[in-house]
């Protein structure tokens, strides 16, 4: 055992969380940590509340701000660095990517009160009972992936724009009776609300609509998928090139998404197995590859409708268009398994503890699939899914085609 009596190392910037009252709302504390910094980051309006302090270096975020944000932190030396943030920098904010990028020892945070938090205040609504959606530089359509019976959701809002698309995608979605409320300036003297449905938003969106605010909704119509895997087929448009609901459950038991892992869902069709592993968790990511491009338009689409449109796709064919991929945490091989090189390129790709999902319904891929079995071991199983049809005036069995599934975990 070693007596290691060296002070702990200083982080190099800190981060202040800025509540709706701006510098008057900070206390001595805060306001002596800002004065005495070397160099001031944050926003335009974040900088231009301070008071002047000569000979203090005060920048505003770059853009794009991930790209350009390590140039700008290079160039700020040694001194002490102070970045300005609202609310809980925590919360979708500056201070994650500030982590990211400088490690957890570099960077101290010291948040104020988050709009999340006054927006459940103003609704009376328990944090376990609704879940926050960040819309700020993302596609709006990623709030439909939340959407069910009874749903709370706390919308984080890019602008004053965002209520009107959010209400266009509300009533497309089948709830024109989403409850919908505008949370502005939370915790500051010009706090307001404004109140309605999807469905009057769209016929007469106000035009006041402040630029910071929270965006509350509350579902009261029965539509909507729950968030388990296992979406009916009838969710997803397809031309018949479409791992069917049952089958997709038992290989997305099998991929076993987690949170922060990637996909390749390979020989995608309609990009249901990719869609439907984004939607087990907000940071899940997939890459859909597909040969034809009608397909690989509707897989946009699919994304798109069911809430995940930030699912890549290519339009290209394995194992040639995998090159140059992020590498993959699982692999779904929904077709094109017999292609030379697919399988090989699939498995040397994967991570270590990746998992392998392959399905064929032709002799010649069962074949393979049977070799592959018997080289790498897994688990090799036939899937026979029967539904019911009409025989005559009666009911009968009708069965789909048998399945042959091999899964493999490095």
């Amino acid at each position: 055992m070693t007596d290691d009596t060296r002070p702990p190392l200083q982080p190099r910037i800190t981060v202040l969380g800025v509540g709706a009252q701006g510098w008057d709302g900070l206390p001595e504390r805060a306001r002596r940590l800002v004065l005495d910094a070397d160099a001031v980051l944050g926003g335009r309006r974040h900088l231009a509340m301070l008071p002047a302090r000569p000979g203090q270096r005060r920048e505003p975020w770059p853009s794009p701000l991930r790209e350009a944000l390590p140039d700008l932190l290079s160039s700020l030396g040694d001194g002490s660095v102070v970045a300005l943030a609202s609310g809980d920098p925590f919360v979708s904010g500056i201070g994650t990517t500030l982590v990211d990028l400088l490690g957890a020892g570099a960077v101290r945070v010291e948040p104020a009160v988050s709009s999340v938090s006054l927006a459940r205040a103003r609704m009376n609504w328990p944090s376990e009972q609704c879940t926050v959606v960040s819309l700020v530089g993302r596609d709006p359509r990623s709030v439909l992936r939340h959407l069910g019976p009874g749903r709370r959701l706390l919308v984080l809002s890019s602008g004053p724009e965002t209520p009107v698309q959010v209400a266009a995608l509300l009533t497309g979605a089948g709830h024109p009776a989403c409850r919908m409320t505008v949370l502005a300036d939370l915790g500051s003297a010009a706090e307001s609300r404004l109140e309605g449905t999807a469905d009057t938003w769209c016929a007469a969106p106000p035009t006041d609509v402040p630029a910071l605010h929270v965006l509350a909704l509350e579902t009261v119509d029965a539509a909507g998928y729950g968030l388990f895997p296992g979406l009916p087929d009838d969710a997803f448009e397809h031309d018949g090139q479409l791992t069917k609901r049952d089958l997709r459950v038992s290989a997305l038991a099998r991929l076993a998404p987690s949170p922060g892992e990637h996909l390749w869902d390979v020989g995608a069709g309609a990009g249901s197995v990719g869609v439907e592993w984004m939607r087990a968790h907000p940071s899940c990511t997939a890459t859909a590859v597909e040969s034809g491009a009608e397909r690989a338009a509707r897989i946009g689409r699919n994304a798109g409708m069911l809430g995940v449109p930030g699912l890549h796709v290519v339009h290209g064919r394995a194992p040639q268009d995998l090159d140059g991929l992020p590498a993959p945490d699982a692999v779904f091989l929904g077709g094109g398994a017999t292609r030379p090189g697919v399988l090989d390129t699939c498995l040397g790709a994967l991570r270590p503890g990746g998992r392998l999902v392959v399905h064929g319904v032709t002799l010649e891929t069962e074949q393979l699939l049977a070799g592959a079995y018997r080289e790498h071991g897994g688990e090799l199983t036939r899937i026979a899914v029967e539904t019911t049809a009409p025989v005559g005036t009666f009911t009968g069995w009708s069965p789909a085609r048998t399945v042959t599934q091999w899964s493999l975990v490095l």
